[in-house]
């Protein structure tokens, strides 16, 4: 039984939603499947045999060019579970499920949701905003007030079942714990999922999904100064992506803040030090943090008329 999970504008974010889920329902798909990262699953939706309502079972990805969708097609053909590929008919896709992601672009949100006949499909189901700068207010006009509209902000490693999601409350309603399951079930499959007001999301579109960025641009440039230094690229990319890996499950599975695993490893006179001040030197620490900031600032506009 289960029900029917679409996704409206299914690109980089859908993809990874989407990949994340399916991968996590079928019984051949564990750990042994991503041996460098997944040592650690939050959760998973665990394939059972009675039907579970709160389970996902039929899964439709919309785009709007055939070439998308041909792209799509390739990219879900070994997953293991059907996904259908619709192209240019969203109207259709929303009747037919009972909970909706909308992944499109932000710009795009005001003339997919204000479709004719969509107000009618999405009623009384469950639509997942994954927009950044879209706003629960803004959402809420295009809709019936019968469709029950949270936001959610996910990151990219939820393709590898490592992403991290914020997730709004959910509106007080009759359907309220089943849809907290619903929502539960997919984004915890996929990671880590935390609930939090709307009020902090741009801060989270900025920390966590353009995280992977800046962590990334942290990490090549660990791996250029081994090069530097005469490793070879493959080993020093290898050494750099272990370090941060490990660093970050210190603090996510022992508890340990940042500034601890620093001050352990950073002994008196030593290298550690000495490599510390020059990071300093360089203004890393507020480089990054205004980082944030400006990307959190940039999220803000992005929901907004006139802004791209």
């Amino acid at each position: 039984m289960g029900y029917t999970l679409c996704v409206l504008g299914c690109g980089t974010m859908g993809i990874a939603i989407l990949s994340g889920v399916v991968a996590s329902l079928e019984p051949h798909r564990n750990k042994s499947d991503f041996p460098k990262w997944e040592s650690h699953t939050p959760g998973t939706l665990t394939p059972v045999n009675t039907p579970d309502v709160t389970v996902p079972t039929r899964f439709i990805a919309c785009v709007s060019k055939e070439q998308s969708g041909k792209k799509l097609t390739a990219t879900f053909a070994n997953l293991g579970r059907q996904v259908e590929i619709v192209v240019s008919n969203n109207l259709w896709a929303v009747q037919q499920a009972d909970v909706i992601l909308l992944c499109c672009k932000p710009q795009l949100a005001h003339t997919i949701l204000e479709e004719p006949g969509m107000r009618q499909a999405l009623d009384s189901k469950l639509l997942i905003s994954i927009l950044a700068g879209v706003t629960l207010s803004q959402l809420n006009e295009w809709i019936l007030p019968s469709t029950t509209v949270i936001r959610a902000m996910p990151n990219t490693p939820c393709k590898i079942r490592e992403g991290m999601t914020v997730v709004s409350p959910i509106p007080e309603s009759a359907e309220a714990e089943r849809d907290t399951a619903r929502i539960l079930k997919i984004f915890s499959s996929i990671g880590r999922c935390r609930f939090l007001e709307e009020k902090h999301f741009d801060a989270c579109t900025a920390l966590s999904g353009s995280g992977p960025a800046f962590a990334c641009i942290f990490l090549e440039a660990m791996a250029d100064g081994g090069v530097m230094m005469g490793l070879p690229r493959a080993e020093a990319l290898e050494l750099a992506a272990q370090t941060l890996q490990g660093a970050a499950r210190m603090v996510l599975q022992v508890g340990a803040h940042p500034a601890q695993i620093k001050d352990a490893v950073t002994t008196p006179g030593g290298c550690t030090i000495a490599g510390l001040l020059a990071l300093e030197d360089g203004r890393v620490r507020s480089t990054i943090a205004r980082g944030i900031q400006i990307a959190t600032e940039r999220a803000s506009e992005l929901g907004q008329p006139g802004k791209k």
